[in-house]
């Protein structure tokens, strides 16, 4: 059988692998979307390294655009299989591919307006009429029990503990010669006792394990100091200050896990008397799915709904909707936090929020999650003093935190305990899902733990297994 890496090699965005069988059966795992600012890329969400038509079945590890985004143009472009998740990653697919059309639409209809006068255009990826046809393939699995996809071939999800429904996939494959081969791909892995989901839970040993490097290079923060560094963040922008404290945030997951911990902060009495505002439509939507799917919760929250039983609101909070709720927030006399998305600030109502905050030295910028380079998060973290937006120039005054513990990507240590127990079986690991620079340390660190070879494939690269 062959391994194709189609997409997020090299990179952290676009996931997409191709493992082609003996008989020619082909299974996508991933089928994500590119999102970043890289030249090279341009074109990569318009091209597929394969035919759509000749895909067999696609494996979905979890919901995210950078590894759901494209399944609307897959099926519109000819693939006919079902598509397999766990049941809580298909209702999060449900309402993410939506969103992800929508904003493909208005991207366009912008550009198009934008360059009316010229001879160039653009139409969207896909369109929402598309989102249907693909959301029929679907078939929602549970964790931990084997699925055959086809005879000989079997299919194992295991919570990953980074999104609502992420998991692991393991892949049972019976070769001519009668022995087992079994292909692993973590998907992205999480984090050990963090809000809201279980802990990642070890894949079964494989022969071959392809895995995320996303922070193979870096530990984060410990857990333990995260409450109070967070209330320190609030108590410094809005009481000392009296700012606004803008909080770019995933939609999915972590705005959850966010206003988790403010509710618990609310409950005890310590979270300052400033209103709260969550502005991003999606993010309503995906707190609804979250409470859909109480199997996925953590023993931690299932014992906290014994004394609060709305552990994402509380008196002071509002989820806006409209686009007017949203413009109002630009005109706010005095502090609040704002929990908006897109976590980047490369889209949605936070790039509008970052725009309308940046300039005043009383605001506070509180970056929680990974933001790719080129985007106006990544240009933050890389230290910019301003940034272009909306055609127009913002200086920056506001504090820019960062606070990584919030990651829901586990780290280099909480990667190679996630994997251990592998290296007896495993003949190599491939990397993926990351950038050079993070994989190669990590790439050290793993044959240090006794994993014999370990591999950093391009994007394109096939490999013999």
């Amino acid at each position: 059988m062959t391994l194709t890496f189609c997409g997020a090699a090299r990179e952290v965005t676009g996931s997409a692998h191709l493992l082609t069988l003996d008989d020619g059966y082909k299974i996508l795992l991933d089928c994500g979307l590119y999102q970043g600012r890289n030249d090279d890329m341009e074109h990569f969400n318009e091209n597929w390294r394969f035919d759509p038509e000749e895909i067999d079945a696609l494996v979905l590890s979890h919901a995210h655009i950078d590894h759901s985004g494209r399944i609307p143009k897959l099926v519109r472009d000819g693939f006919r299989g079902k598509i397999y998740s766990t049941h809580a990653t298909r209702s999060l697919c449900a309402i993410l591919l939506l969103d992800s059309a929508f904003i493909q639409e208005k991207d366009a209809e912008y550009f198009n307006r934008k360059n009316k006068t010229s001879d160039k255009t653009r139409r969207p990826l896909y369109r929402r009429t598309d989102v249907k046809p693909a959301m029929e393939r679907f078939v929602g699995l549970p964790y931990n029990e084997w699925q055959e996809l086809q005879p000989g071939v079997e299919l194992q999800f295991r919570d990953a503990g980074h999104i609502l429904g992420s998991a692991s996939v393991t892949l049972r494959i019976q070769r001519e010669d009668g022995l087992t081969t079994t292909v692993g791909f973590t998907g992205d892995v999480g984090r050990p006792d963090r809000p809201i989901l279980r802990d990642p839970r070890r894949m079964p040993t494989c022969d071959y394990v392809i895995s995320e490097s996303t922070y193979g290079n870096r530990e984060h923060e410990s857990p333990p100091n995260e409450m109070r560094r967070f209330l320190e963040v609030i108590r410094n922008t809005c009481v000392t200050k009296r700012g606004k404290l803008l909080i770019p945030a995933f939609s999915v997951g972590r705005t959850q896990e966010i206003v988790y911990m403010l509710d618990q902060l609310e409950s005890s009495g310590q979270l300052p008397k400033i209103p709260v505002f969550v502005d991003s439509p999606l993010a309503v939507d995906a707190t609804t799915v979250f409470g859909a799917h109480p199997e996925c919760y953590d023993l931690d929250l299932q014992e906290y709904l014994l004394t609060d039983d709305d552990p994402f609101g509380f008196s002071r909070l509002t989820y806006t909707q409209s686009v007017d709720e949203s413009k109002a927030l630009n005109y706010l006399d005095g502090p609040a936090i704002i929990i908006s998305a897109s976590g980047m600030m490369n889209a949605g109502r936070s790039k509008h929020h970052l725009a309308n905050t940046m300039g005043d030295p009383k605001n506070t910028i509180f970056i929680v999650g990974y933001c790719a380079p080129g985007t106006p998060g990544g240009k933050l973290l890389d230290g910019a003093e301003g940034l272009h937006l909306y055609g127009q120039y913002h200086p920056l005054r506001a504090d820019v935190v960062v606070m990584d513990s919030f990651s829901a990507h586990a780290d280099r240590s909480e990667l190679i305990n996630f994997l251990n127990g592998q290296q007896e079986t495993c003949e190599k690991v491939f990397l993926v899902h990351g950038t050079f620079d993070r994989m190669e340390p990590f790439g050290e660190s793993l044959t240090q733990a006794g994993f014999r070879e370990v591999i950093i494939p391009e994007l394109g690269d096939e490999v013999h297994l």
